[in-house]
């Protein structure tokens, strides 16, 4: 395992595999409540490589503009860096808005490469994370957007605010809640950047925990 991540890490946008690094040894200051829900997040993903399946993961979020998109592009991340097959994650929101600037800014700062695709009230965002990974298409949509998944994925809620008022996921075989705070609620203040970088590297650090635990299967 050791090698195939330093093979994985070689691969990862420069600046992204420094910061990959960093949370890494910082796992120990993951609450253990926290631990029991990204449990439950890495058992999902193990039933389903047992069964040689994918593991669709749909972050969800109530307006799908900042955490679930963070989520959504930390885990393909985390999955390329511990060498995780078949993982296949969406985002998606109770409503659609768009990715938000601030959010693209701040993925960007932490090594994504992130480029418009196509211009528009909700942009269609292009997201590199690694140079042997293919790109990614990142848009604001609703959970239920055709793109996403109809059945058998795990519903990541994002948000309390999601958690709490979309009781039922239709088509989800499991639900868990890992939710965050929202940086938004720091939009136009003095501490606006800080807590953008300081909620990208919490949902790196915990994504990257999740799938440390993921056990590999046996050939």
């Amino acid at each position: 395992m050791p090698d195939r991540m330093q093979r994985a890490n070689n691969t990862l946008n420069a600046p992204l595999a420094n910061l990959v690094e960093k949370l890494i040894k910082q796992f120990d200051q993951i609450p253990s409540s926290r631990k029991d829900r990204l449990t439950q997040f890495s058992r999902f993903v193990e039933d389903h490589a047992r069964l040689g399946k994918p593991s669709q993961l749909n972050f969800i979020c109530t307006h799908n503009s900042r955490r679930s998109h963070i989520a959504q592009l930390w885990a393909l991340t985390a999955a390329h860096y511990y060498g995780i097959p078949g993982i296949r994650c969406y985002s998606g929101g109770t409503e659609a808005t768009a990715f938000n600037p601030r959010a693209v800014r701040a993925m960007q700062a932490a090594g994504f490469s992130i480029h418009v695709s196509k211009e528009g009230e909700n942009p269609v965002y292009e997201v590199q994370y690694a140079t042997t990974a293919d790109p990614v298409l990142v848009f604001s949509k609703t959970y239920d957007d055709p793109v996403n998944p109809t059945r058998d994925f795990a519903a990541i809620m994002t948000c309390s605010h999601a958690d709490q008022n979309c009781p039922v996921v239709i088509g989800a075989s499991t639900r868990i809640a890992l939710t965050y705070d929202d940086p938004k609620d720091f939009d136009g203040t003095p501490q606006e950047e800080a807590k953008y970088k300081e909620r990208v590297e919490e949902i790196g650090r915990e994504l990257l925990y999740a799938f440390s635990m993921v056990k590999p299967q046996a050939k």
